[in-house]
């Protein structure tokens, strides 16, 4: 079947293609850069790198904009408790976020674009919103009248016609009930910072900034716009009102929404002390990849329950993976192939595929890898995989891999890495040779202190992490 999608504003799962040739236009609301990202952000931003990834696997190109706001209300609080210019206040967490996305293999989009570099592109929409009706001004700020467009609500899906006509809210973010006349262009207040522009001195409200980034380089019709549910109102229908005003066509296609994460069945927050950024986990001893395994494992739009017992069993389901790879690397399989095992690789590789192009079921391709890995683990123990398979098992891995990226151990991770493994293996086989037994089972019990269970079979030594 056809990639497909659950949008937010149909409220179906819809078949997608792009409106243009083989590029998806997308764009992501990136970060607010006044502090380190948590973990709840990072679960959106995983699930933007699996769909660009598989987006990519299905053949198309992608012209990827994520956005920096680095101009909004927490950064000029906390710029100016701290006696510094915005730049120097979000420089620092703008470059913590691009270190935590490192961290966890997110891929980087095609284009970073941040608020401060487009104000006078910003200065100029509002303008012309106000050249069409859509805006007035109160005590010198430019506000968004949203009684003038009259499908205000359409992808929140909430009913507006009781709104109190103008009605006006200054702040950026606020309750998911309360449609009032938004801030475009905020007059300046004593010790704030501002930008000069026909509007004269002030700095734009947090919503225009990414109708107006968006349009300029993905141009007036984007194909996905991605973000965290909690967007959905009022930043998203905001930035549908603003941009359709400007255009007056339609401004996504299809949104996608990823759902919010509890921390053991908990709403994390500061006040409940389970509050978590990825250095906090980092520095817990759990690794990049078991943080990356369970943010994706979960279907972007179910709710994730993040917890320490999850982050131990992906690291289980991590080592079942890797100690797979490193038995089609290291046993020796009779020669000769096995035409069943070639069918079983076919349809594992069409229920992964499937499942992901099913609005990325990151949970059901997960089951399909696996029931792979047990079925041609039981072929191997019966003797039946045969050394002309190994080829489609590896192709599946690196298919599977290139988009959940787990199987290559992170340079932070601490202990022996795989090559300090081999190496100890193979001392070890040389003591045996040697028929030096006491350093063999010294080494054994080595590697057992550090994680390292090693398994003699006819073919060899085997080995996996506990």
């Amino acid at each position: 079947m056809a990639l497909r999608f659950y949008n937010t504003l149909t409220q179906q799962v819809e078949p997608f293609a792009p409106l243009h040739g083989n590029v998806v236009r997308m764009y992501t609301c990136g970060p607010t850069v006044y502090n380190f990202v948590h973990i709840g952000n990072l679960r959106t931003f995983t699930f933007q790198d699996l769909l660009r990834r598989w987006l990519r696997a299905r053949g198309y190109q992608l012209d990827h904009v994520m956005n920096i706001t680095d101009v909004e209300d927490k950064i000029i609080r906390n710029a100016a408790a701290e006696h510094k210019t915005i730049a120097e206040y979000t420089a620092v967490y703008t470059q913590a976020f691009l270190d935590d996305i490192a961290t966890l293999r997110l891929e980087q989009p095609e284009r970073w674009v941040k608020a401060t570099d487009h104000i006078d592109d910003m200065a100029a929409a509002i303008e012309k919103l106000r050249d069409r009706g859509f805006t007035y001004l109160s005590d010198g700020s430019v506000y968004y009248r949203i009684a003038n467009f009259p499908s205000y609500g359409k992808l929140s899906h909430n009913d507006f016609s009781g709104i109190r006509s103008g009605a006006r809210v200054d702040v950026d973010e606020y309750d998911k009930a309360d449609a009032r006349d938004f801030v475009l262009w905020k007059a300046q207040k004593d010790g704030e910072p501002a930008w000069q522009t026909p509007l004269g001195p002030g700095r734009p409200g947090w919503h225009i900034e990414c109708s107006v980034m968006a349009m300029k380089y993905l141009g007036e019709t984007l194909d996905i716009h991605t973000g965290g549910v909690d967007l959905t109102f009022p930043h998203h229908e905001n930035e549908i009102a603003q941009s359709e005003a400007l255009t007056g066509k339609p401004f996504v296609r299809f949104w996608l929404h990823a759902e919010h994460l509890s921390i053991d069945g908990q709403k994390m927050a500061k006040s409940l002390g389970n509050f978590y950024t990825l250095r906090d986990v980092l520095a817990m001893g759990y690794t990049p990849e078991q943080i990356r395994y369970q943010l994706a494992a979960v279907p972007y739009r179910k709710k994730l329950n993040f917890t320490f017992d999850g982050l131990k069993a992906a690291a289980t389901s991590i080592d079942r993976l890797r100690n797979y790879k490193r038995r089609l690397e290291t046993a020796k399989f009779a020669e000769g192939i096995n035409e069943k095992l070639v069918a079983r690789t076919d349809a594992a590789t069409a229920a992964f595929d499937e499942a992901l192009d099913d609005d990325l079921n990151t949970a059901e391709a997960l089951a399909a890898a696996f029931e792979y890995i047990r079925d041609t683990n039981t072929a191997m123990d019966a003797g039946e995989f045969l050394s002309g398979n190994t080829t489609g098992a590896f192709e599946f891995l690196n298919h599977f891999d290139s988009v959940f990226d787990v199987l290559k151990p992170s340079s932070t991770t601490d202990g022996l890495s795989d090559a300090d493994v081999e190496a100890k293996v193979a001392e070890r086989n040389a003591a045996k040779k040697s028929k030096d037994f006491a350093r063999a089972d010294q080494i054994r019990k080595n590697l057992a202190a550090e994680g390292i269970i090693l398994e003699d079979t006819k073919e060899g030594v085997r080995w996996k992490r506990s």
